[in-house]
C-alpha cells in the first residue's frame, strides 16, 4: 500500500504532538480531573490508530533527511508502546480516584510516551540524547509521585545519576562519531562505515555508547533502582518494566552498523549482558515478593536481550524485546490477582511433593535441546545458529521437570508430554516470529556464542542444585537473596559522589498549642 510522505509524516508525528497536548491539558485548572482523564484516553487511543499507518508503508521512510526516520521495527515499537500507554492511562485512572497529583501524573505520563515516540523516530545524535533525557526526567515525575516514600526517593536519585552519565556518554559518543565522519546523522555514520571502516575515534564512541545504554538499562552494578522502583504506583512499575527499559534494546539494534564492526565494544556489551542475566537470574531464584520477582526478573530479562545484540542476533532481539513488553505489562497490572491466587492456592493445593528427580535434570535439557532442534528441521529453515538451540533448551528444559516422584507413570508421562508440546510451541512460535518482516539483518557471532552458552550452563547448573538440595546452598542462597551486595556498594558511593535529597521530607514543625486561659474565680 502506497502512502504519500505527507501522510506518514503526519501519522508518525501525531502521537508525538498529541501527547505532548494532553501534558499542556493537565494544566489547565479549569478542566476536571475526570474530564482530563477522558481527553488523555480519547488521544492515545487516536494515537494507536496514527501509530499503524507507518506499517501499511513499505520499507524505512525518511521524515526530516538526516534527523527524524520511520523504520519498521521503529513503527512496531511505537504501536506496542501508545498501545501500552492506553491501557496503563486507563488503569491509572481507576487506580489514583481520590489521590493527590493526578494532573502531574497525566502530565508525566504524557510527556513520558511523547519523548518515547521521538527517540523512536531520531535519525541524529542530538534527537536521540535529546529524547532519552526527555524520557528520563519526565519519568522521575513518576518515580516520586509519593514523595513521602524514601525508598521511592532514593530510586529516584540513583536514576537520575545513571542518566546523567549516561547522557555524558552519549554526548562523547556522539562528539567523536560526528568529528570523525562530519556529520551527526546516522545514515551518514553508517555510509562513512561501509566506505572507510572503523577508526579509533569510532571505536571509542562505540564503547561510550554500550555504557550508555548500559546504565539506561539498568544493567549491574546499576541496577539497584529498578529494583526499588516498586515504591512508586503499580502503573508506573507496569510503564518502566514494560516500556522505559526496553528502549535500550531498540537502541543497539538501531546502531547495528557501528557495533558489528567494533569488537571490543561488543565484547564489554557481552561481558555486561552475561553478568547481568546470571547474576540477576539466580537473585530471581530466591526472591518470594512476586513484584520483586518481577523486577528481578526485568533486570535478567534486559541482560539476556544485551546478549542477543552483542551476538548480533537483532531478530531475536527485537522479538524479545516486543515479548516482555507484553508480558511484563500484564504482570504488573495483574499483580494483585496472582498474589490473591496464590494465596488461594497454597490454602486449597497440596504441596507439589518431592524434587524433580536426578535423572530428570540431566535429561531435560537434552530433550529440550533436541525438540528446539526437531522444529528448525521440520520447517527446514534455521532463523538462529545451532548453539543458540543449545541456550534456547536450556532456558526452557525447567518445563520438563515432573515434580512429585510419587505419582503415577501415568501421571509423569502425561506431564512430561506437555512440557514438550509446550517447548515445541515456544520453538515455532519464535521460528514464526522470524519471518515478520522487521527489516533488520542478523550477524551472528560464533565465537562469542561459546560463552553464553557456558554461562547457560552455569545458570542451569545453579537452578538444579537449588531444585535436588536447597540446604548444600546455604551460603551461595543468602548471597543470592541480597543480590550479592553489588547495588550496596553503587548506592554507598553514589551517595558519596552526589548526595542529593533523598530522604523523606521533614513534616511541618508543629507548634505548641497556647496555654489555657485560667478560669476566673469570683
Amino acid at each position: 500500500m502506497e502512502l504519500s510522505p505527507i501522510v506518514v509524516f503526519a501519522s508518525a508525528l501525531a502521537p508525538v504532538v498529541w501527547m505532548l497536548a494532553a501534558a499542556l491539558l493537565a494544566g489547565v485548572q479549569r478542566v476536571s480531573t475526570a474530564a482530563l482523564w477522558s481527553a488523555f484516553s480519547a488521544l492515545s487511543a487516536a494515537s494507536v490508530g496514527f501509530a499503524l499507518l507507518p506499517l501499511l508503508a513499505p520499507g524505512s521512510q525518511e521524515l526530516w533527511p538526516g534527523v527524524l526516520q520511520v523504520s519498521v521495527l521503529g513503527s512496531v515499537i511505537a504501536l506496542l508502546v501508545q498501545g501500552l500507554g492506553t491501557v496503563i492511562g486507563a488503569f491509572s485512572a481507576r487506580y489514583l480516584q481520590g489521590e493527590a497529583g493526578q494532573r502531574r501524573y497525566v502530565a508525566a505520563l504524557a510527556m513520558v510516551l511523547a519523548a518515547v515516540h521521538l527517540l523512536l523516530l531520531a535519525d541524529h545524535w542530538l534527537v536521540l540524547i535529546g529524547a532519552w533525557a526527555g524520557v528520563g526526567l519526565a519519568l522521575q515525575g513518576l518515580l516520586c509521585f509519593y514523595p513521602q516514600r524514601p525508598f521511592a526517593r532514593l530510586a529516584a536519585h540513583k536514576k537520575l545519576l545513571a542518566d546523567r552519565l549516561a547522557d555524558a556518554l552519549l554526548l562523547t559518543a556522539a562528539a567523536l562519531a560526528w568529528y570523525e565522519v562530519g556529520s551527526g546523522s546516522f545514515s551518514a555514520l553508517w555510509a562513512h562505515i561501509d566506505q572507510q571502516g572503523m577508526s579509533t575515534a569510532l571505536h571509542i564512541s562505540a564503547l561510550s555508547l554500550v555504557l550508555a545504554v548500559a546504565l539506561r538499562t539498568a544493567l549491574l552494578p546499576v541496577h539497584g533502582w529498578l529494583i526499588q522502583v516498586m515504591e512508586a504506583p503499580t502503573p508506573v512499575s507496569a510503564l518502566l518494566h514494560a516500556g522505559v527499559v526496553n528502549l535500550g534494546g531498540f537502541v543497539l539494534i538501531r546502531f547495528a552498523p557501528l557495533l558489528e564492526q567494533s569488537g571490543p565494544a561488543r565484547a564489554l556489551l557481552l561481558a555486561l549482558g552475561l553478568a547481568t542475566a546470571v547474576l540477576a537470574g539466580m537473585v530471581m531464584l530466591t526472591r518470594i515478593s512476586i513484584k520483586v520477582r518481577l523486577a528481578w526478573s526485568t533486570v535478567a530479562q534486559m541482560g539476556f536481550m544485551v546478549v542477543e545484540c552483542a551476538l548480533g542476533l537483532y531478530t531475536l532481539a527485537a522479538l524479545h524485546l516486543i515479548g516482555h513488553s507484553l508480558y511484563k505489562a500484564h504482570a504488573f497490572l495483574a499483580a494483585s490477582e496472582v498474589v490473591r491466587d496464590t494465596r488461594l492456592r497454597a490454602l486449597h493445593v497440596p504441596p507439589a511433593g518431592l524434587s524433580p528427580s536426578a535423572l530428570g535434570l540431566v535429561l531435560a535439557p537434552a530433550l529440550a535441546m533436541l525438540v528446539v532442534l526437531g522444529v528448525q528441521w521440520a520447517f527446514g529453515h534455521e532463523p538462529w545458529p545451532w548453539w543458540w538451540s543449545a541456550v534456547l533448551g536450556l532456558a526452557w528444559a525447567p518445563l520438563l521437570w515432573v515434580r512429585g516422584a510419587h505419582a503415577g507413570l501415568g501421571s509423569q508421562v502425561r506431564r512430561s508430554a506437555w512440557g514438550l508440546l509446550m517447548v515445541a510451541g515456544l520453538a515455532a512460535a519464535a521460528w514464526l516470529a522470524h519471518a515478520l518482516p522487521l527489516g533488520l539483518k542478523d550477524a551472528p557471532q560464533h565465537l562469542l556464542g561459546w560463552a553464553v552458552l557456558a554461562s547457560m550452563v552455569a545458570l542451569y547448573l545453579f537452578l538444579a542444585m537449588l531444585q535436588r538440595s536447597p540446604h548444600a546452598l546455604t551460603r551461595w542462597r543468602r548471597w543470592s537473596y541480597a543480590g550479592f551486595y553489588v547495588d550496596e556498594f553503587y548506592t554507598r558511593a553514589a551517595l558519596r559522589w552526589w548526595p542529593g535529597d533523598w530522604t523523606t521530607p521533614a513534616l511541618p514543625e508543629l507548634r505548641p498549642a497556647p496555654a489555657a486561659r485560667p478560669m476566673n474565680t469570683p
